[in-house]
């Protein structure tokens, strides 16, 4: 443990409880305490870049934005993969078959084509609202890093129907993160560990849904928090504490990492 170069963080359920606007004192303390002692400290996030939370008196030093499709740090961009335009469409075509609305994620901005309260709800979890675009047909010409709309389990295979560059990443039981093939935070932390040049065995990454199995595979710590879903858990290396009941400080403190 005392080799721990980078940590990759999870945000919602993992830093932050569901049930909470912001990030606890003792969650904080031990990413100010770990970042004394010269750990990197990265978010790995389905969240796009314009909706980082800030956390006072921690400054990271890496971003793995929209499920690892764009990735950067205060440089610039690390890596960046798109969906394939015509992909775009598709879904885009699929879901309004489904009467569902969908929201484009570019650099800069998620705008959608209409809302629902699955959608509303889901951008509820960034203390977002949703953008309905009048220029939506402007943005899908743009380069899209990540689709999202509500969705159950049931409606996947319909909604990647005739999609062959994306699929379906997921947290969360009501909606998805539609995301470039062979993308994921996964992918994203193999090109953020190489571009530093550090070794998967010095990596060590928190999280507690599905869109986190392949990060914590990516390193070799994969530490699964207890409220994680149980198909994290069954990947994980470890288990530490609910992120209710600070489990990411108590992990570090046992594990003499600050």
């Amino acid at each position: 443990m005392k080799d721990i170069k980078i940590i990759f963080f999870d945000i919602d359920g993992t830093l932050i409880a569901m049930d909470q606007d912001t990030i606890s004192e003792k969650t904080l303390e031990a990413l100010k305490r770990l970042q004394e002692k010269g750990v990197k400290l990265c978010l790995a996030t389905g969240r796009g870049p314009m909706l980082i939370p800030h956390f006072e008196g921690v400054e990271f030093d890496a971003f793995l934005t929209y499920n690892g499709s764009y990735c950067y740090d205060h440089e610039g961009t690390l890596y960046s993969n798109c969906i394939p335009s015509k992909d775009i469409e598709r879904i885009i075509k699929n879901a309004d078959k489904m009467g569902k609305p969908v929201a484009l994620a570019t650099k800069d901005r998620m705008a959608a084509n209409g809302k629902d309260q699955d959608l509303i709800d889901y951008y509820a979890f960034g203390n977002a609202e949703v953008d309905v675009a009048e220029d939506f047909e402007d943005i899908k010409k743009e380069k899209v890093y990540q689709v999202l709309m509500g969705a159950r389990v049931e409606e996947y295979q319909e909604i990647l129907k005739g999609v062959q560059g994306a699929e379906i990443t997921a947290w969360w039981d009501r909606a998805v993160d539609i995301i470039p093939v062979n993308a994921g935070k996964g992918a994203g932390i193999e090109k953020m560990l190489k571009h530093y040049g550090i070794d998967r065995s010095q990596a060590m990454a928190f999280g507690d849904g599905n869109n986190d199995i392949e990060m914590l595979k990516a390193v070799g710590n994969g530490i699964a928090m207890a409220n994680a879903s149980d198909d994290l858990k069954a990947v994980a290396d470890e288990i530490c504490g609910d992120v209710s009941e600070d489990g990411i400080y108590h992990y570090c403190l046992e594990k003499r990492l600050i």
